[in-house]
């Protein structure tokens, strides 16, 4: 029963023809409507952006006030910009910190190099430098001991030397993994 009454009302539903143009179209903003061959509209894409639109040229006075103040010695040229702010009552510019920014090699003007204090390292790098192949066997279980790996991962890494074994560790640990290293027949050194 249920059946039947479905398959009355799939009859009822209107069938597309396929001489009659599809009622949707794709949102397409560059073609005419009414129009198959219609080629897209071409837009002029200024080459540089400017949000204020074309400035007209300075005045002859800003003009003449630029020459001015290019004729001036350099003394003079750095005294501007503070009258200007004094008289202007601009407000003053905070200075914006760089902490933590690596802006390059810093050059000061006046000559005085101010000596940077260094700071400890306290993590380091184990890094093995070589070992005698007759105690490879006896590095690569000493590597494993202390970087738990695997067999294969611990021998492929001591069979690519020089290579870093272990990183971020402290001075006292470095040192022992060095030594640990030195008396099995390895070169291990700290960086």
């Amino acid at each position: 029963m249920r059946f039947t009454r479905l398959s009355r009302l799939i009859c009822r539903i209107p069938r597309l023809d396929a001489s009659r143009p599809l009622q949707c179209r794709a949102f397409q903003t560059d073609v005419v409507s009414g129009d198959s061959k219609a080629k897209p509209k071409r837009y002029k894409i200024p080459q540089f952006y400017d949000p204020y639109g074309p400035r007209p040229p300075p005045s002859e006075k800003v003009i003449q006030l630029a020459e001015q103040i290019g004729a001036l010695p350099e003394e003079e040229r750095s005294q501007i910009m503070p009258m200007l702010v004094e008289r202007l009552k601009l407000p003053k510019l905070q200075s914006i910190s760089t902490e933590g920014l690596d802006l390059g090699p810093q050059d000061g003007g006046a000559g005085v190099q101010v000596e940077e204090k260094k700071a400890e390292k306290t993590a380091f790098d184990v890094k093995l430098e070589k070992f005698d192949a007759a105690g490879k066997i006896k590095v690569i279980k000493e590597v494993r001991a202390f970087t738990n790996l695997g067999l294969k991962e611990a021998k492929d890494l001591v069979e690519k030397v020089p290579a870093v074994l272990k990183q971020g560790v402290t001075k006292e640990e470095a040192n022992e993994i060095i030594e640990k290293l030195k008396a099995v027949g390895g070169v291990a050194v700290m960086e």
